[in-house]
């Protein structure tokens, strides 16, 4: 029966028509990296299955997603490698770095590979540790990674060798354990060599300031004055982080009035002077339109500033918003819990 019967029961009755049905149900992202797993033949097997389609009518949705249930009631979902599973999808989500800080506490048996590591590399990174090393064991890295990772690799390397891995590439055929492994072992070496066994440096100050300011406000007053007890020059560090110009960028327009009133009109000037002029309009709708055209025209006739000066502005306006910040009058970040 085909996909244009008026009885609406589709074409979708093999299983390769059922699996083509599945696939144009997702977005192109999800559907390319599931195509990207199948081999030639059942690309092409796929493909022509895909096209064939014509309309997909809800019968054929319906058989096609009845039929996955049924299959993955009986098999279960079998990944082959669930912790590497788990560990590409959060290196998407949250990045590298943090993925393995939580990975070591999720799975501590498991370890990234260099091979892994290399595939979240960049070109610029990459290059420096495989240029000098033999054209065959530069193919199997390329083969390994995406394709514009792997083209600028290519593109990094001697120009004598760019044809050489090229030609090695096209001819490789299947990948033996023994070259993976080979390979495996010489982005360790070359790894080492370049940046050593240092760990990968997490947190800092500008970390702490982050997750104090995305906290509610009771946080900040219990935590800091401690900090400020144990170790004065790193809680004045942690403030300035955790209080700049840029920041007063996300106060709301009663805040952003609050702070407004506080500071004099020259400071005012001074400071949105080496502000990007879309980024003033926030100080803007704090005015009435009077106000916010006079300080325009005031910004535009003030003339150059020497940037020292215009730190100086914004640091007066930074020090105001910590002043009304302390009393309660403006908040930045979360406050939920300074309420009843």
């Amino acid at each position: 029966m085909s996909d244009t019967d008026p009885a609406g029961t589709d074409a979708a009755t093999s299983d390769a028509a059922r699996a083509a049905v599945m696939i144009m149900l997702l977005d192109d992202d999800q559907a390319a990296a599931l195509l990207g797993q199948l081999d030639p033949a059942q690309l092409r097997r796929m493909g022509e299955e895909m096209c064939a389609l014509g309309e997909i009518r809800p019968p054929a949705i319906a058989d096609a997603v009845a039929r996955f249930v049924e299959k993955t009631e009986r098999m279960g979902l079998i990944v082959p490698d669930r912790v590497g599973q788990v560990r590409t999808m959060m290196t998407r989500a949250i990045g590298a770095v943090k993925t393995d800080s939580l990975m070591q506490r999720i799975a501590p048996e498991y370890r990234t590979s260099s091979l892994d590591l290399a595939r979240w590399l960049t070109p610029q990174v990459l290059t420096p540790l495989v240029r000098d090393e033999h054209p065959q064991a530069i193919a199997v890295l390329l083969v390994q990674l995406d394709a514009d990772v792997a083209a600028g690799v290519l593109h990094g390397l001697p120009e004598d060798i760019q044809p050489q891995v090229v030609q090695r590439v096209a001819t490789l055929g299947p990948v033996s354990p023994d070259a993976l492994a080979m390979l495996e072992d010489m982005l360790a070496r070359r790894i080492t060599e370049c940046h050593g066994h240092a760990a990968l440096t997490m947190g800092g100050v500008q970390e702490a300031a982050d997750i104090i300011n995305a906290a509610a406000r009771t946080v900040e007053r219990r935590v800091m004055p401690e900090i400020a007890k144990q170790d004065k020059a790193l809680a004045r560090a942690i403030e300035n982080e955790m209080f700049k110009f840029d920041h007063l960028f996300a106060l709301d327009d009663k805040s952003m009035g609050a702070l407004l009133r506080e500071v004099d009109s020259d400071t005012l000037i001074g400071a949105l002077k080496g502000t990007p002029e879309a980024s003033r309009e926030v100080f803007f709708r704090a005015m009435s339109a009077r106000a916010a055209d006079g300080v325009r025209d005031e910004i535009g006739a003030r003339g150059r500033m020497k940037m020292a000066e215009v730190l100086e502005a914004q640091k007066a306006m930074v020090t105001a918003a910590r002043r009304l910040a302390a009393d309660g009058v403006i908040v930045f970040g979360a406050g939920d819990d300074d309420y009843v």
